[in-house]
Formats: structure tokens, sequence, C-alpha cells
């Protein structure tokens, strides 16, 4: 499948600021930029860094005043249809070193806190089924409420809440899913599907040796998510990180499928 993307950003700032930003589609094995195309409006400072796990790039820039971004690709998605259901999980020590810190509790996702529930909900099941009952646990039960939660809303406050936008979705599959074992990560992806149309935030769960996509609201369809980048929590994730007061103007995100 190919999908177009294209994001427009318009943000203010009254002094000159650090901003790290992570909104390109990645370049990975099972991802190809078809084309790529960005525009940024004069900076004070541009470099581009590996993004987390070495999915995708970074930009820090200095700005003043306003940044202005327009950003366009083709991305074309080579990744075999989900079977991951039927997966097996890794015994935890045959597990690679970059997993390991996707069993670890974060900010956004206390999954140490999680661990009782997860063993009493979904006994007896391992691997592949238990994320599946994980996924299936939530959409049957989360309602999805935009504004109903804001930069400081955890894994905890969203299941106690049982509503949530996306990456609520996300942090509650992710908690419960490395509480039973599993590493987890975090990844904003453009996708078809949405609505409304945005970054999107999904699980990224470990399972037979590979990183599978998974979205737990159920939005995304199969075959068009296409990975910006990964991190433990939304904390890692963000499209733009601020290191100073910003007023955004304008922001749009449009996915479409290619011919």
């Amino acid at each position: 499948m190919k999908i177009k993307v294209h994001t427009q950003l318009d943000y203010r700032f009254a002094k000159p600021t650090d901003i790290l930003l992570q909104l390109e589609a990645a370049a990975t094995p099972d991802q190809r930029l078809e084309h790529a195309w960005i525009d940024i409006s004069a900076c004070d400072q541009f470099a581009r860094v590996a993004a987390q796990d070495g999915v995708g790039d970074r930009l820090w820039l200095r700005v003043h005043d306003r940044l202005v971004i327009d950003y366009r690709s083709t991305v074309a998605i080579d990744r075999a249809p989900a079977r991951w259901a039927s997966l097996p999980q890794v015994a935890m020590h045959r597990l690679p070193g970059h997993t390991v810190q996707y069993l670890m509790g974060s900010r956004y996702c206390p999954s140490d806190q999680f661990v009782k529930f997860a063993e009493a909900q979904f006994a007896g099941l391992d691997g592949g089924a238990l994320v599946a009952a994980v996924r299936d646990w939530i959409e049957s039960r989360f309602s999805y409420v935009p504004g109903s939660s804001d930069a400081n809303t955890t894994a905890i406050d969203s299941f106690v809440r049982r509503e949530g936008v996306c990456r609520d979705y996300a942090h509650v599959m992710i908690a419960l899913v490395r509480a039973s074992g599993i590493p987890a990560r975090m990844a904003s992806v453009y996708a078809l599907g949405v609505k409304p149309q945005d970054f999107h935030a999904v699980a990224d769960v470990y399972l037979d040796g590979a990183w599978h996509l998974i979205d737990p609201t159920g939005m995304a369809i199969d075959g068009s998510m296409a990975r910006i980048g990964v991190g433990r929590d939304a904390a890692d994730i963000a499209f733009m990180t601020s290191f100073g007061d910003a007023m955004m103007n304008r922001l749009s995100v449009s996915v479409e499928e290619a011919a």
C-alpha cells in the first residue's frame, strides 16, 4: 500500500527558542520513501539527528518569531498482513538488549502498577493471544473523547476514566502489555482511517523477534500505518517539543491513499 502525506505547521514564538521536531515518515525495511520534501522557514540553526532506536530522524531547530513547515511524502508500505495474535512472546532471558527498556515503567506508562490487574484479567494467556485480549478489552470499554485528556494524563488516569484519545488508548495498552512481561513501545504514525486526521499514536509490541504495530482505537486501516518515530511513551514521540513558549497558528495533517 502507498500513502500520501501532507503536514503543515505554523507557530509563533515570543523569543528565540530551541525546537525538536519529529514529523517525517521514517525510512525502514518495511516502508520506503518514494518521495519526501520538507520546507522550513528561516531559522538560526538546523541539525538532523537520529531518533530513538534508529527509527527516523529528529530535527533540531533554533527559531525566532515564527516557524512555518510544509512537509510532503509518499510512503510505500511493505508490511505483511497482521497475524501477530498467533505469535509467541520471547522469553525474558532471550530478549535483545534494545527491547529491555520497554519492559520497564515510564512517565506515562507506570506498568508496575498494572501487574495485579493484568495477572487477574488475562490469566492463562501469553504472547499474541494476550496482546489481542488487551487490545479487545480496551477497545470495548473505552470511549474516544477528544479533549478529555491533556499533556499530564497518564495510563492510570485513562484506565480509571475509561476515555481518552489515541495517545491514552496506546498508553493503557502499553502499560498492560509491559505488566504482562512483553516489551511494548509507543509509535507515532501516519495512517488511513484516523478521524479526525492527525499524528496518530499506537502501540508497537515485540513478539516473535519483531515489532508489530497495533492500534487499540481500531481506527487505523491495517497495512496503512507508516512509522514516524518510536519511544517509551508520548514524551518520546511528540511531533514538536518546544523548549520555550509556543503559540500554534495552524496545524493540519492529511493522509490519503496514493495510486
